[in-house]
């Protein structure tokens, strides 16, 4: 191989002209390779990322949802429930006066006057009634009876258990109600809450309606009477009961008459201690039972004997809710007679619970100052504290028995049943102030005390 001028050997082909061939130098470029550990931690991280913004837009979204909704289409409170003040009835001698004062042959005195208690029983004397009158009776007041249960319902409870070899025992337990209201999103019931206490669900039944159960909720329980009140949404109601004549909400009464005594009732719900059974009967006596804190209820007894455990509701002849049955209040020798809370004390309550409100707590009993302690003793007007309820707002505050509060914050208090007014119209939480008269020295000095009222 030829050696050019410096001793270098060269190609023969090197340099020939076009006809020879250049030789390049070929490279090979290696990939770098693969760091799996960075590849892991950057997938790693993507999807940490990933999930963390999708559960911040979840969340996000759950949140500003309802809000979105509600400003595009504002749902419609609830209509607030509200009981008319009581009217007090005609009394039965002026009804029968006014039905006879127009009929021609019937002499009942000068005018439209009342007819006297003579008068009365020599027209009565006059009516005999034979076998078919009776029967006439009997089959009007079942007619009317099947009307009234259009306004009652029957709660059901359900609760589960676990025996000592596991296996899951069901039980059912049964309240009677009345429907009290509509507020336009829910139907109220008003039902005994001391069988549904442990219910793990509830449903409610009607009696004109076969199968038919609606899931209930419990909208706010008292736990001095121990009544409830439920809702049922009226869009899960079947829509016959939406039509006009569908759901027949009950008439509350009048418990404060002056004649209340002898008024003839029809007891239904359970009085005999079976869901849909009913009794006929009058109410024998009214009484005042001020014995339990920040109350004043009247206890309507009747001559109807049921069960031990009877439930429901006291309706009047005219179709109105006279009392709340409560098995609570029956005397030892008479524990089988059917007795109610008048309704005209549970007027109030059942506003509150109706509308979802808490009801508030003083804790104190006590009773009306009669003409007598205010003449005689000098005893100021006012509610007179009997009894003080154990680690209540009024003990904490200070008041004791025989003190009398004459105002509750700026209302005057002139009875025990002014006070429970006052009382209703607070609400738990708020603070008032009393005026208190409290005896010293054989007089009675003034003290303005501070209280926080709590939930009953």
């Amino acid at each position: 191989m030829p050696e050019n001028e410096y001793g270098k050997q060269e190609h023969p082909d090197a340099f020939n002209g076009s006809d020879s061939q250049s030789d390049f130098m070929i490279e090979k470029i290696k990939e770098r390779p693969v760091n799996k550990k960075k590849l892991i931690r950057r997938t790693m991280i993507t999807a940490a990322m990933a999930v963390i913004f999708g559960t911040i837009a979840c969340v996000t979204f759950l949140i500003m949802e309802p809000l979105i909704s509600n400003w595009l289409y504002p749902e419609e409170e609830p209509e607030q429930v509200s009981f008319p003040e009581d009217l007090e009835e005609m009394a039965p001698e002026d009804m029968l006066s006014e039905n006879l004062s127009g009929n021609e042959g019937i002499d009942s005195g000068e005018g439209n006057a009342p007819l006297e208690q003579d008068q009365i029983q020599e027209i009565l004397s006059g009516i005999v009634l034979d076998m078919d009158n009776y029967k006439q009776i009997y089959m009007a007041l079942s007619s009317y009876v099947s009307e009234l249960n259009h306004s009652m319902v029957t709660v059901t409870g359900v609760s589960s258990n676990v025996d000592w070899f596991n296996n899951v025992e069901v039980s059912r337990n049964q309240s009677p109600g009345v429907i009290i209201a509509n507020n336009g999103k829910e139907l109220l019931v008003l039902a005994d809450y001391v069988p549904l206490k442990r219910a793990e669900s509830l449903s409610l039944s009607f009696s004109y309606l076969e199968g038919v159960e609606i899931s209930a909720e419990i909208k706010g329980v008292d736990t001095t009477t121990n009544l409830a009140v439920l809702s049922v949404n009226l869009a899960d109601l079947p829509q016959e009961m939406l039509q006009p004549d569908g759901i027949v909400i009950a008439s509350l009464g009048s418990s404060n008459l002056r004649n209340i005594v002898g008024t003839p009732v029809i007891a239904l719900g359970s009085p005999m201690g079976s869901s849909g059974s009913m009794g006929y009967g009058m109410i024998t006596a009214s009484t005042l039972q001020n014995n339990q804190a920040d109350a004043n209820y009247k206890i309507l007894q009747t001559d109807i004997y049921g069960s031990s455990s009877a439930g429901g509701v006291i309706f009047s002849l005219q179709g109105q809710v006279l009392g709340i049955i409560t098995n609570q209040k029956n005397t030892a020798d008479m524990k089988n007679i059917v007795t109610a809370y008048g309704i005209t004390e549970l007027k109030k309550t059942i506003e509150k619970l109706s509308n979802g409100e808490k009801i508030a707590y003083l804790g104190i009993s006590g009773i009306d100052v009669t003409d007598e302690a205010n003449e005689e003793m000098g005893v100021p007007y006012g509610a007179f504290v009997i009894d003080v309820d154990m680690n209540s707002p009024s003990m904490e505050a200070g008041i004791q028995q025989g003190d009398v509060i004459t105002a509750f914050d700026g209302y005057s208090v002139h009875s025990y049943n002014d006070y429970i007014t006052a009382l209703m119209q607070a609400e738990a939480g708020s603070g008032v102030e009393l005026t208190v008269m409290r005896a010293a020295q054989g007089t009675y000095k003034e003290m303005n005390i501070r209280v926080t009222l709590t939930q009953r």
